[in-house]
Parts: structure tokens; sequence; C-alpha cells
């Protein structure tokens, strides 16, 4: 069985979220938003005025592409969670843009972008992620 990087597992349930306010999310965790994994930088709230209740400004990085962006909602607000799995790898070879490796634990074949600045060769071990169906190399060793 292979899994691919697309967000597209072959035979595979894709991990899901789940939902929880954003009164409860700390700094360094993660959020889905708009269909995108991102990691929690800076979380800011501010306090009810009169009227209308607590608002909170979330800074957030994309995990598979780096872009910034914010978000700004109560904090009663609910909010996705992605369920993150990690795991480490054995790259068997690498093709074009794909690198192909063997899971460690379940000894499935995946296939993971290749990033620029990773030292990755045949028989090496990898360390990888993967949120809302996608994947990425987290670590080369």
């Amino acid at each position: 069985m292979i899994r691919g990087y697309y967000g597209v597992h072959l035979g595979i349930e894709v991990a899901g979220t789940e939902k929880v306010e954003i009164r409860t999310l700390k700094v360094g965790r993660y959020c889905a938003v708009d269909d995108s994994a991102f990691k929690i930088l800076k979380i800011s709230k501010s306090k009810p005025g009169k009227h209308g209740s607590a608002k909170a400004r979330l800074d957030l990085e994309d995990l598979f592409t780096g872009s910034k962006k914010s978000h700004v909602g109560t904090v009663t607000d609910k909010i996705s969670i992605p369920i993150i799995e990690k795991g480490s790898a054995t790259v068997t070879h690498i093709q074009g843009v794909d690198v192909h490796a063997m899971d460690a634990k379940t000894f499935e074949m995946m296939v993971l972008p290749l990033e620029d600045g990773l030292n990755l060769e045949s028989g090496r071990e990898i360390q990888w992620m993967e949120a809302l169906g996608r994947f990425r190399i987290i670590r080369d060793h």
C-alpha cells in the first residue's frame, strides 16, 4: 500500500481534526484554518467592551508552505485542531521531485515531496509528518 503526499491515501483513511474553543489554544500548538494546518506563533486577546465578547488574534505559520496568516475570532469560537502524525522512514530512492521511502513502523511505501536544503540519500533515515492528508519531511538524519 502506498501513501501519497497530495492528500491521497490509497486504501487509508485521512487523519482528521477535532474542534476546540480558541481560548484553549497555546503558542507552539497547531490549528487548521481554510483546509491548511498552521503552527500558532502568537496569541493576542482583547478584553470585551460594554457589549460583545473577548476577541483573540492568532498569528499563524503554514506547516507546509511557511506562509504567515492571521485569524481573528471570539475566544468562544470553535476552531479545528489537526491530528498530526509523525514517524520515521528509510529512503529507498529519489525520483524527480518525489522521495520514495519505507515507513519504519508499518513498512508501507510512502511518496513524499522533495524539499530544498535536505541531504537525502538512499538508505538514510528521515522524519516525516502528516496533517490533513499532506506529508512533509521534517528532518533528515
